[in-house]
């Protein structure tokens, strides 16, 4: 009996000590989703009274070009950008986990763009691409090399807008990285060398198997990320040239915040948010199936 009552006011006291976050999620989380959802089914604009409207904004989405076009763009950075950073942060946590000297001070360089500002670190690459006077093309040029206008064709500026994200974000996944290498028991390491095994052995067979929960929560964390960029796109192109690297979220902030199409632009945020939980899913399901082989 004694034991019941003491395990009631645990429990009591547990939910008494997790109710402020609860609270503090419902007000700031909840109800703001719920009344978005809400006004996706209104033609609120912010300054005139709004009128229930149903699924007119949803039926909008299938004739808007622009909206399709940044779905198409998200999605062909997603590709190339997702096996990128776990490929990279994979190979460079790899690398500074290494018991030599200076290792400390690589981790430190290699996570420093990590802890900068999105807004600052794309103001200062759109300095470094400039065209005429960028770092990027005038180093180029000394071994006879003439520089695109990066941020200005269509057929650069996205894969720049890949480039930079990748040196803004490999550092944080580098450290997850080295967390999950260094969980790796050392029994298993030297099992596989006494049994012969070379390195690229034992990496194959010991440490990417034992990295699968590290590369599921790398893999599905970019994957949010990478369809709701728009700091990278807003400040460095705009969304040009010729819509080239326009985004879901940046065309979400254009309907609602310049043009006033509050509801269409919650419908549009909500129809993003399936997508996102539809690649998390089937990322999901791809990293159960792997494990499972």
């Amino acid at each position: 009996m004694a034991a019941g009552r003491v395990g009631k006011h645990e429990s009591r006291m547990a939910y008494l000590f997790i109710s402020p976050a609860m609270f503090l999620f419902f007000v700031f989380m909840v109800v703001p989703v719920g009344m978005a959802l809400f006004i996706s089914f209104t033609n609120y604009d912010v300054l005139s009274r709004s009128d229930w409207i149903g699924l007119a904004n949803y039926e909008r989405l299938i004739g808007d070009y622009i909206f399709w076009v940044s779905f198409k763009n998200v999605l062909i950075f997603t590709v190339i950008y997702v096996p990128a950073i776990v490929i990279l942060s994979c190979l460079i946590a790899l690398l500074v986990n290494q018991k030599k000297p200076g290792m400390k001070f690589f981790r430190t360089m290699y996570y420093m763009p990590t802890v900068t500002s999105a807004v600052a670190a794309s103001t200062v690459w759109l300095w470094l691409l400039n065209p005429e006077y960028g770092l990027v093309n005038e180093l180029l040029s000394y071994i006879g090399i003439v520089g695109p206008a990066w941020l200005a064709q269509t057929n650069t500026a996205l894969l720049s807008i890949v480039v930079i994200t990748l040196w803004m974000t490999v550092g944080s996944n580098m450290i997850i990285y080295l967390a999950g290498l260094q969980g790796v028991p050392d029994h298993l390491y030297e099992s596989a060398k006494i049994d012969g095994a070379n390195k690229v052995q034992r990496f194959y067979y010991v440490t990417w198997p034992m990295l699968k929960p590290v590369t599921f929560f790398v893999s599905t964390m970019s994957i949010i990320m990478a369809l709701q960029l728009f700091d990278q796109a807003y400040v460095l192109t705009q969304g040009g040239p010729a819509n080239s690297t326009k985004t879901v979220v940046y065309h979400i902030y254009n309907m609602g915040f310049n043009q006033l199409q509050m509801g269409y632009a919650s419908a549009q945020a909500f129809i993003l948010a399936i997508v996102l939980v539809v690649f998390t899913f089937v990322n999901l399901k791809m990293n159960r199936d792997g494990a499972n082989i």
